[in-house]
């Protein structure tokens, strides 16, 4: 079965392309979602996350977000050690959720796919754009979060040129009924290929 990988930067509206597969049939799975439910579920992650962290790092069997923000702000090798933990666990994860799907491919979407070198593992790549102010415009309405925040996050972000060059496929999301009708032509090529 084959693996497209779907990406784009924060507030690009992966989510957005994620439904309109969906809604061709097509499953998706949203890797930051199920890394975050297996970050409070495998054993394998908190164990190791505790030896990195300590105790503090799950409050009431709950991950202690504040508290591993600010460890990992102070000193960004600690989000590199952290995804070393975690991502493994997502591929063996992913691997066995693909088993189940019956469709001519699989969506696999992920935030920094390039960025972590997932888009190995994707025999296809999708990228969805938009342009920056509106970017910045969805997470302010999404996220109530300030403007010099989204923009860190963004810095640590491939810029769209950079994904564009590596990909398969690009969704410009801008218009909703337009990126459906983007979404349908990429699926149409994507089956008539297999």
């Amino acid at each position: 079965m084959k693996v497209v990988g779907l990406t784009g930067g924060i507030g690009s509206g992966k989510t957005t392309v994620a439904k309109a597969f969906e809604a061709l049939g097509i499953p998706v799975y949203i890797a930051d979602l199920e890394a975050k439910k297996l970050m409070v579920t495998s054993e394998v992650i908190k164990t190791k996350l505790v030896e990195l962290f300590g105790e503090e790092v799950y409050l009431d069997n709950e991950l202690n977000k504040p508290f591993i923000a600010n460890i990992i702000f102070n000193d960004k090798t600690y989000l590199q050690k952290m995804n070393a933990i975690v991502h493994p666990e997502v591929h063996k994860h992913f691997d066995a959720w693909k088993l189940k799907q019956k469709a001519p491919y699989v969506i696999k979407e992920v935030a920094i796919l390039f960025e972590n070198g997932g888009n190995k593992q994707c025999d296809l790549v999708i990228t969805v754009t938009a342009p920056l102010e509106l970017r910045i415009e969805r997470l302010l309405k999404r996220d109530n979060t300030t403007k010099e925040k989204i923009e860190a996050i963004m810095k640590n972000q491939w810029s769209d040129e950079d994904k564009i060059a590596l990909s398969d496929f690009v969704v410009n999301n801008v218009n909703l009924e337009k990126t459906k009708a983007q979404v349908v032509r990429i699926h149409e090529q994507i089956v008539n290929a297999l």
